[in-house]
């Protein structure tokens, strides 16, 4: 079979006027970015009318051994498109990081991909680009506050707003900067998060206007004075000019998928150091233009689920109609303990141990008040004894699956899965969050660890009380909380597999995002600045005279 981008470089591609009128956009609606990529006007998502149906596609939790939880959601919306649905495919944008650290890029594979594949997985229309430009005027507006006689006090220790880059870059996780005498600044310590760990990241896919991003950025805590005092990117003059450089970039980026199913990609956060999920002004948008949107989270349900639920939907009033769960025989064998190398050979014993951890995120799902349904993602070493086991233990639990072979035959593979999600938009539902508002941070943070992970209790570091208290005694144990740990385990330990239970969690340490209207949580060793692998998926990618890629994935 040719490889993801072989088959991305040969699709013939629908121009964007074509797409534009599927989805009955005016000519004042959107604007081309060349000529399979658009911008569209994020107004069109306040305008009276229906709304289509929500599906959110989630998976159980990520192995080496792959699940493809893109994949399946880009296969699906093709599924219901040939089903005579009017669909949108709603993903986040990839971050450089992954595409050439590990990943090597993130818009789908095989025959359910979206494209033009290149440019999504590079630069795309520069939305990421412009976030690390507000992020850093930012901090240049910070310590040139400093520098210029600090009339706001701020304390060079306690400055909470790093700068950032869109590149695992693990040189740039903590750095002195301000060196070489007075003229070049105060010297002091600093660091980089990657652009899409940043809070304007966060901010900006959940602002639903421009004038909300910009009251959003303004209320972003960058540090503490003297006197403890919270000092604001308000105080800096700073939300203006940094909502400006966003203008173009809130604009949702329209796309297509390989069979022409539109699709809109727009923001970026990681779902294990940020909420995961692409914005929301993208996602209603959608949900005005069609009768079915299918959006992922990203990672397994335990991360991007409980955010996309818990962060996205109670601060914009979405709600899913029906979850998919991405599994695969692979993946779950590994968490049933079998060796990587060992993965394509039969074993039953492994799967049914492994089924577990698919089983705790299909409990959690239904916690939350939601139908959902299991994709089975097939690989060609699957034996019919192991998709048969993964099926009756679905069927065990009362829970609908579907093969979904998308990667190999596209829409056509989807149909079945398809057809099971219509039937579960149809159902009864009522969201129910896992805690309230008026519970504290403490409070918030148990919830989650027990009901989510199953832990049997948390403990707190020193520093971790310290800022608990701090946040909460400035008025904000009201918001919600965004955990930032390992997406290899339920715990906060990676190597630890399967569905564990009664473990004991470690908060390491809390930041206040009050634009983005949340508390990070760390637990673990959870990094904001990831670092490349010792192969990069960066060594393999090139370009020949004639322009064309190679390598990408």
């Amino acid at each position: 079979m040719k490889s993801d981008l072989e088959i991305a470089q040969a699709a013939t591609l629908l121009p964007c006027e074509q797409l534009a009128q599927r989805l009955n956009l005016a000519q004042e609606d959107w604007e081309p970015y060349g000529r399979y990529k658009a911008k569209v006007d994020p107004r069109l998502a306040h305008r009276d009318g229906p709304e289509g149906s929500l599906i959110l596609v989630t998976a159980i939790t990520p192995t080496p051994a792959g699940e493809g939880k893109t994949t399946i959601s880009t296969g699906l919306a093709d599924g219901l498109s040939k089903l005579e649905k009017k669909t949108i495919l709603c993903l986040r944008e990839p971050s450089l990081g992954p595409v050439f650290g590990m990943k090597g890029g993130a818009a789908g594979g095989g025959y359910a991909q979206v494209v033009p594949m290149e440019d999504i997985n590079l630069h795309f229309t520069g939305d990421l680009h412009a976030i690390t430009a507000a992020n850093n005027l930012l901090a240049a507006l910070i310590d040139n506050s400093i520098y210029q006689g600090n009339p706001l006090g701020l304390d060079p220790r306690r400055i909470q707003w790093k700068r950032c880059v869109d590149m695992n870059d693990r040189q740039l996780r903590q750095i002195t900067s301000g060196l070489g005498g007075r003229v070049n600044g105060m010297p002091r310590e600093d660091g980089f998060d990657i652009s899409v760990a940043s809070e304007v990241m966060a901010i900006f896919c959940l602002a639903e206007s421009l004038s909300d991003l910009k009251h959003r950025l303004g209320q972003i805590v960058v540090g503490y004075t003297y006197d403890n005092q919270p000092v604001t990117a308000h105080q800096l003059g700073a939300e203006g000019a940094m909502t400006a450089l966003l203008k173009d970039a809130f604009r949702p980026n329209l796309v297509q998928t390989l069979e022409g199913t539109p699709a809109f990609i727009h923001g970026g956060p990681f779902a294990n150091i940020a909420h995961g999920c692409n914005s929301v002004i993208a996602t209603k948008l959608g949900l005005k233009l069609a009768d079915f949107v299918v959006t992922e989270a990203g990672f397994g349900a335990d991360l991007g689920a409980e955010k996309f639920l818990n962060l996205k939907c109670r601060t914009s009033q979405l709600a899913p109609k029906a979850v998919v769960v991405v599994a695969t025989v692979r993946a779950l064998k590994y968490q049933g303990g079998c060796a990587k190398e060992q993965l394509g050979e039969e074993n039953l014993e492994a799967l049914l141990t492994g089924c577990a951890n698919l089983g705790r995120h299909l409990e959690n799902i239904q916690q939350f008040g939601l139908p959902v349904c299991v994709a089975i993602n097939p690989f060609p070493t699957d034996t019919s004894a192991e998709l048969s086991c993964l099926q009756d233990y679905c069927t065990h639990l009362g829970v609908q699956s579907a093969l979904t072979p998308v990667y190999t035959q596209g829409g056509a593979g989807a149909t079945a899965l398809a057809e099971l999600v219509v039937k579960l938009t149809q159902q009864p539902s009522q969201l129910t969050l896992t805690y309230t508002s008026q519970m504290t941070l403490e409070q918030k943070v148990t919830a989650i660890a027990q009901k989510i992970y199953r832990a049997g209790g948390v403990q707190w570091t020193k520093q971790a009380r310290q800022a608990l208290s701090q946040i909460e005694a400035m008025g904000y144990g009201h918001l919600p909380v965004c955990i930032a740990k390992t997406q290899y385990s339920f715990t906060d330990d990676a190597s630890r597999l399967g569905a564990p239970s009664e473990f004991t969690l470690t908060v390491r340490q809390l930041r206040l995002s009050a634009g983005a209207g949340f508390v990070v949580v760390f637990m673990g060793d959870i990094l904001t600045m990831p670092g490349l692998p010792k192969k990069p998926a960066a060594v393999q990618i090139d370009v020949n005279e004639e322009g064309q890629i190679t390598g990408l994935f």
